[in-house]
């Protein structure tokens, strides 16, 4: 295929999208889609793959739609990872400067950068693989660097950096899963990056912003601020447990609690404080959830962007204002076509690896497809 055409795969809970892109024109600042491809998804709990075969069914379903809309042949993608096995941790690296001159060389930022994974806690990292590898900050002899520190001065080079993390294990199921439908995966990206890619717009994620994601069975957040992901997490909890919540509060079978949960039902036969009663109950969990991370970050309260909600559960009746009123932040439902956002973020995320910044940043992205991984490093610093 022609490296003009790039294919994203976002293997959800509930649905497998494919969205196939063509290499954005001269005067055209995002890449171009021409064929999209969707299927239920079968085998996947919380994420993870429990049945690969099911997974390899839905992968195919949903491909086979997409090329017969691009009219192309899908050999290659890139790949969303997502689910509870997702997380993040932050860790902070120092190494002596190597030259007699002091100067700071790109060897120096690797060892610093080795020194921050050494760092990671053997019991955070036993059995995880890292995804991607973020430079949050650096410093030279205990003072902040503003800018890359290739060429600066100094004897001594500290680095934060952020490391998103998945279960090795589900990260081979789910790599697995794809090259056995016939697709060779070009690289993987946290699901939630990717849709940040396509949702925020680079003034929230310079400000500061979560970016919340309310699934079907699990709740995955991102926090951006100056540009850069800074924390990462998933909580094993969606829209489907309210679902579940109304089912069982007003006695009504599934399908009819998730039409009341989203608003095409608004009979009289249901006591409505009742009905907000179970709904709240269940964002009140979500949202604490957050709340309780962004303080454990020292966010809560200090996002000028505030949150934005994608996702199946951003349907919700006044999910925007509890949002609000719970986190003391300004609140916003995703204003773009969210449902394909993360696969459409895979390929822009795609046309980016390749050398093209098509997300207007100062990007630089490194792909390892040898260890079918990638090593994000990102050299914008605050």
């Amino acid at each position: 295929m022609s490296r003009n055409i790039i294919t994203g795969i976002d293997i959800g809970t509930q649905q497998v999208k494919v969205v196939v892109c063509q290499r954005a024109g001269e005067n055209e600042k995002m890449p171009k889609i021409i064929g999209i491809g969707t299927a239920e998804s079968k085998g996947l709990r919380n994420g993870y793959i429990i049945d690969q075969d099911e997974v390899k069914k839905s992968i195919k379903i949903a491909v086979a739609q997409a090329e017969k809309i691009s009219k192309l042949k899908i050999r290659k993608a890139f790949v969303s990872v997502g689910g509870i096995g997702l997380g993040s941790i932050m860790s902070q690296g120092v190494t002596i400067v190597s030259r007699a001159d002091l100067e700071i060389t790109a060897l120096d930022i690797k060892k610093a950068q080795e020194a921050s994974q050494h760092e990671i806690p053997a019991t955070y990292i036993q059995n995880r693989r890292i995804v991607h590898t973020i430079p949050l900050s650096y410093k030279i002899d205990g003072k902040i660097a503003l800018g890359k520190p290739e060429g600066m001065k100094g004897s001594r080079l500290e680095v934060k950096t952020l490391y998103i993390t998945c279960l090795e294990q589900h990260l081979n199921y789910m790599i697995s899963t794809v090259e056995d439908a016939g697709i060779e995966v070009e690289d993987v990206m946290a699901s939630s990056i990717a849709a940040g890619l396509v949702i925020l717009s680079k003034q929230q994620k310079t400000a500061g912003c979560i970016l919340a994601n309310i699934g079907a069975e699990t709740v995955s957040i991102v926090v951006f601020e100056n540009n850069i992901p800074i924390s990462l997490e998933v909580f094993d909890i969606g829209s489907t447990d309210i679902t579940n919540d109304i089912a069982l509060g007003l006695k009504v079978p599934l399908e009819e609690a998730e039409q009341i949960k989203i608003g095409t039902i608004t009979g009289t036969s249901y006591p409505r404080r009742k009905l907000e009663e179970i709904i709240n109950a269940r964002l009140s969990d979500i949202f604490e959830l957050i709340e309780t991370h962004l303080r454990k970050i020292g966010r809560n309260g200090l996002l000028p962007a505030g949150i934005i909600i994608t996702g199946g559960g951003s349907g919700i009746n006044n999910i925007e204002e509890f949002a609000k009123n719970t986190l003391k932040l300004p609140s916003k439902i995703a204003m773009r076509d969210s449902p394909w956002a993360i696969a459409y973020g895979l390929c822009v995320f795609g046309f980016t690896a390749e050398g093209e910044d098509t997300i207007g940043t100062s990007s630089r992205i490194i792909v390892n497809t040898k260890n079918k991984f990638i090593e994000w490093i990102k050299q914008f610093l605050p």
